[in-house]
């Protein structure tokens, strides 16, 4: 039986390795809904279409819808049934807003008078009907010589660098004042027109973006709603490789390696916590919403749901603590020593990592890696009712598991007999 038990796991190893060379490399896939709302600097070139084929290039899709019609602003909007409805569907992970291209760029006045109240009504108005999606604010550019009709009334409007950087303050404020993020298609622009002089982003009027434009601002979306790299795009539409692949180099520098900059991934959830202690009870207190889903490992095979639990401990030792938290898609874990002692509690800040899985979100297939002494251990994986859904014996330091018929939701990967607990999203 051993040996055959040793034989059954070398070939699952040696499966392992061939899966592991084909897909180490191949990002997690990702679908998202996206509405924009905005004007012809989105609709023109169809931004959101070519969004779509970006995204689809590297295995991801994306659901979206939009509004655009030309010269609209952000007051406009508030008051358009068509706008309205389409927010008022709900299920968007992400609700794009692009307010006319010359507005942001005017005096601190006209902004405060004509686009931050409406900017707030709309964002108000996304998450009153889409309780997990993210309102991101659609950075627009410069006109290519400045806004010659508007020079004469405010002198920064005069030339590029004059109006785009004021874009770009105004787009940063929105984001700020709303707690939203930036998608920063002007300052990939400005990169751009920095770095590769020769790649012209504007069409014959000097203002609305030529194919390579629109090109740049789905390269930025790219970055900013999938938090991905952008050199992983393979769809180049009618560039040629070498301007595509300067773009994307764009997109990258600016967006996807300074992702905090633009607020991405500010928000999401965080697994931190306090506790306070009397003798052998410890209440802990979560950090995040109680709206949140909550998962509690504490280290003595017992669980709990609840945002904020109180837990007595029946023996004096050291407990590894767990917490994980979700909402919507994002998600945060994190592991403190807590050692119980006669004259009370004492804590130690600790992270165990036995076990990595990855992809993780996954849509069902997906592999673990363990350290050595997990080898030969069973694992378990169940939902937050504690129902199991699969279990087995773990044969390799790195394997590939399945996972068929079950729906998407939120897991636990338990090591049998030991603490090691992870979580796993299915989407």
């Amino acid at each position: 039986m051993y040996l055959n038990l040793v034989y059954h796991c070398m070939k699952l190893s040696t499966l392992f390795v061939l899966v592991y060379l084909s897909t180490s490399l191949v990002a997690q896939k990702q679908t998202k809904r996206v509405l924009f709302i905005g004007n012809s600097y989105t609709g023109t070139n169809n931004l959101p279409s070519m969004f779509a084929n970006v995204a689809n290039s590297t295995n991801d899709t994306i659901i979206y819808d939009n509004n655009t019609p030309g010269g609209y602003t952000y007051q406009l909007h508030t008051s358009n049934s068509s706008t309205l409805a389409k927010i008022a569907i709900g299920n968007w992970d992400y609700v794009v807003l692009q307010e006319q291209s010359q507005l942001p760029s005017f005096s601190n006045s006209q902004v405060r008078t004509n686009v931050f109240p409406f900017a707030r009504t709309l964002d108000s108005l996304i998450n009153v009907g889409n309780s997990c999606a993210e309102t991101v604010f659609y950075m627009t550019w410069g006109r290519k010589n400045g806004d010659a009709s508007n020079c004469q009334f405010f002198a920064p409007l005069c030339t590029y660098q004059g109006m785009d950087s004021l874009l770009n303050l105004r787009y940063r404020q929105l984001a700020d004042s709303n707690e939203a993020i930036v998608s920063p298609v002007g300052a990939v622009w400005n990169h751009i027109r920095t770095n590769y002089p020769l790649i012209d982003l504007y069409r014959a009027d000097e203002s609305h973006p030529s194919v390579k434009g629109t090109y740049a601002a789905a390269c930025t979306f790219y970055a900013s709603v999938l938090r991905k790299d952008p050199t992983l795009i393979t769809f180049n539409s009618s560039l040629s490789v070498i301007e595509a692949n300067q773009i994307k180099a764009a997109a990258k520098a600016v967006v996807y390696d300074s992702l905090l900059v633009w607020h991405i991934g500010e928000y999401d959830v965080d697994a931190s916590y306090n506790h306070s202690i009397s003798t052998n009870q410890v209440t802990f207190t979560s950090d995040s919403s109680s709206n949140n889903t909550h998962f509690w490992d504490f280290g003595d095979s017992t669980f709990s749901t609840l945002a904020n639990p109180v837990k007595t401990y029946l023996s004096n030792r050291t407990y590894p603590i767990k917490h994980f938290i979700s909402d919507c898609s994002s998600s945060d874990s994190i592991t403190q020593l807590i050692s119980i002692v006669s004259t009370g509690i004492s804590t130690n800040q600790g992270h165990e990592k036995r076990i990595m899985l990855f992809p993780n979100p996954t849509n069902g297939s997906f592999n673990l890696k363990a350290s050595t002494e997990i080898i030969g251990k069973h694992y378990q994986i169940f939902d937050l009712k504690g129902s199991i859904v699969k279990e087995a014996r773990i044969c390799a330091t790195q394997s590939q598991i399945e996972l068929i018929n079950v729906n998407p939701g939120i897991y636990f990967f338990k090591i049998v007999g030991t603490n090691t607990v992870d979580k796993l999203v299915v989407q």
